[in-house]
């Protein structure tokens, strides 16, 4: 039986953000099948209520770059509620190897050479899993660009601007790797933290949308099984090439 496939974003009201994820659910559906979008916040339908109209199993993909509270709470809370009694979520989308490839074409993009400062700016998390989450993410891109420096734009320290400002005094051009999924209020802060350039939002690369499609297809991306009376949750996890 197939599953319907139901694609998990935060939600946003700013219309380059909602794009992203349109672009994002359009360009899955061309590779997967059709693909549906539930939102945890800001906008709906919320996985319950896009669950409550679907009869057969389920898959829920979280758009997310982390594995915080909306992905091992809020996320499972929802489809609890929902009843439905066949419904999995897979791993969080981040971190992930290929992240760091999408992260390291926008700095190319922006005019990064081998030798410039490079600061990852995340919106951040007061969730020790997601902070865990994001310093993964940033040894995976310093695997390819070397140091790595991890600055915040919304919660936790350091923040971006002291990060970029503290390599500023060693000389040289420092610039910012987006963290972000869409553009928005957090990456148009990052245009005043003084670095040299910020690169664009990760946004609907090619490669971020064949790494959605694993998560729909691949069966050791899931972590957890939801039943209708929720005795089975999902474990806390990070991407699936993390396991240990």
């Amino acid at each position: 039986m197939s599953h319907t496939r139901i694609l998990v974003a935060h939600g946003t009201r700013r219309p380059e953000g909602l794009r992203v994820i349109s672009d994002l659910a359009a360009a899955l559906s061309d590779r997967v099948g059709e693909v549906l979008t539930a939102f945890v916040d800001v906008l709906g339908p919320n996985p319950r209520e896009l669950l409550a109209g679907v009869t057969g199993p389920a898959i829920l993909v979280p758009a997310f770059l982390a594995s915080g509270y909306h992905v091992n709470t809020d996320l499972p809370a929802r489809v609890c509620e929902s009843g439905h009694r066949a419904a999995t979520i897979t791993a969080a989308l981040g971190p992930d190897p290929v992240i760091a490839e999408v992260m390291l074409a926008r700095l190319r993009e922006a005019g990064w050479v081998p030798g410039d400062a490079v600061v990852m700016a995340a919106a951040g998390s007061s969730d020790p899993a997601a902070h865990r989450d994001l310093q993964i993410a940033a040894g995976l891109l310093a695997d390819l660009v070397g140091e790595v420096h991890l600055g915040f734009v919304a919660t936790g320290e350091p923040r971006v601007a002291d990060v970029v400002a503290g390599l500023r005094r060693n000389g040289g051009r420092v610039f910012v790797a987006s963290y972000l999924l869409a553009p928005g209020i957090f990456h148009t802060r990052l245009h005043d933290s003084g670095a040299d350039a910020v690169a664009a939002p990760l946004g609907a690369h090619p490669m971020l949308v064949e790494l959605l499609a694993a998560r729909f297809t691949d069966s050791t991306g899931l972590v957890g099984r939801l039943t209708g009376d929720c005795r089975t949750a999902p474990e806390p996890s990070v991407s699936a090439a993390y396991r240990g």
